[in-house]
C-alpha cells in the first residue's frame, strides 16, 4: 500500500482500535501491528482498502480487547479511558465525533466485547454485517443483533441521565468551555463557594490512580465535598499550571505541576534544573450550567503520551 494512501487511513485505523480499547499505548500497537499486515498483504483485488483495514485492526483490538476485560476486572478502583489530545493539541489527525468522548467510552465499557465491536463497527464506521461477522466469528444476522442490543442499552444509560444526551441535544461547546474557564478560575483562586456554584449539588468525583499513584476507591458524591477535596488535594501537592484542552472532541482541563530530575513525563523544560509534568487530566459531565460528573485521570502509565 503507497504511503500516502496509509496515511490517508491511519486515522480511522487508530480511530477503531482506540474506541474499541480506550486506551492510546494499545491503539498505537494496534496501527503497528496493521501497518505491519499491509506490507505483506496483496490489496490489489481489495476494493475498499478502508473497510479492510478497520476490519483488521478491529479484529487485532477485539483478541486485545477480551484479555483486557480479565485485567479489569482486578483494577484497582474506577478505570477511566486513556486522555485522547484532539483538536490543535492532537499528536496526530484524529477521527473524531461522541464515541470519542470520555462519558460515552465509560458508557461502551458497559457493552460486552462483541456489543462494543459491533457497535463501533456499525454505528461509528458504518461496516457492512458482513464484515462484523468476520471480525466477531459469528453470522450476519448475530452481528445485527449485538448492534442493536448495544444500541439499546446505551439509549438506556443516556435515559439514566449517566451519559450525554444525544448529540441534538448536546450542551454547546461554548457553554461546556465557559463552565471550565470558570472553574479553573476559581481553583486558582482558592475559591471554594466559586467551585461550588460551579458543581452540581449532586456532583460525582471520580479518580482513576490505576494503582500507580493515590486516588480515591470509590467516587465522591456531593458538590461542596466534591470542591473540598479537589481544593484540599491542590493545597497540599502544590502549585498547579492548569490548560483548557480538548480531549476526545470535548474541552477539558491539563494539570502541570514543577518536577526536578529527569524521567518525568510531559511538558517542557523551563531551565536545566525544572520541568512541568503533567499529573492530571479532567473531563467533565455538564448539565444546564454546572457539572454532574467530574473524571481525574492520574494514572502516569496513561499520562506518558501526552
Amino acid at each position: 500500500m503507497p504511503g500516502a494512501e496509509w496515511e490517508e487511513h491511519r486515522p480511522a485505523v487508530f480511530g477503531v482500535a482506540y474506541r474499541l480499547l480506550g486506551s492510546v499505548a494499545d491503539a498505537e500497537d494496534v496501527v503497528q501491528d496493521v501497518w505491519l499486515r499491509t506490507t505483506r498483504a496483496r490489496l490489489e483485488d481489495v476494493a475498499d482498502r478502508r473497510a479492510w483495514l478497520v476490519t483488521v485492526a478491529a479484529r487485532r483490538a477485539y483478541d486485545i480487547l477480551k484479555s483486557a476485560r480479565v485485567r479489569r476486572e482486578t483494577y484497582v478502583g474506577p478505570w477511566l479511558p486513556e486522555p485522547l489530545l484532539t483538536g490543535p493539541d492532537a499528536a496526530e489527525p484524529v477521527l473524531v465525533d461522541e464515541s470519542v468522548g470520555a462519558a460515552m467510552m465509560l458508557v461502551m465499557e458497559e457493552l460486552t466485547p462483541p456489543e462494543r465491536v459491533a457497535f463501533v463497527l456499525r454505528d461509528v464506521f458504518g461496516l457492512e454485517a458482513a464484515r462484523i461477522a468476520e471480525v466477531l466469528d459469528r453470522s450476519p444476522a448475530a452481528a445485527r443483533q449485538l448492534a442493536s442490543r448495544a444500541r439499546r442499552r446505551i439509549a438506556a444509560v443516556r435515559e439514566d441521565g449517566t451519559a450525554p444526551a444525544a448529540p441534538a441535544a448536546a450542551v454547546p461547546r461554548a457553554e461546556r468551555e465557559r463552565v471550565l474557564r470558570a472553574f479553573r478560575a476559581a481553583y486558582e483562586a482558592g475559591d471554594l463557594e466559586g467551585l461550588v456554584r460551579l458543581l452540581d449539588p449532586d456532583a460525582v468525583y471520580v479518580t482513576d490512580g490505576g494503582g500507580e499513584v493515590f486516588a480515591a476507591r470509590k467516587p465522591i458524591v456531593g458538590g461542596r465535598r466534591v470542591a473540598e477535596v479537589l481544593l484540599r488535594v491542590g493545597r497540599r501537592a502544590g502549585a498547579d499550571r492548569v490548560e483548557l484542552v480538548e480531549v476526545g472532541g470535548e474541552p477539558a482541563l491539563l494539570f502541570r505541576r514543577e518536577a526536578h530530575g529527569g524521567g518525568a513525563h510531559g511538558g517542557g523544560a523551563h531551565d536545566s534544573g525544572a520541568h512541568t509534568v503533567v499529573h492530571a487530566v479532567d473531563t467533565a459531565l455538564i448539565r444546564d450550567g454546572r457539572i454532574v460528573a467530574y473524571r481525574r485521570q492520574l494514572t502516569p502509565s496513561k499520562l506518558a503520551h501526552i
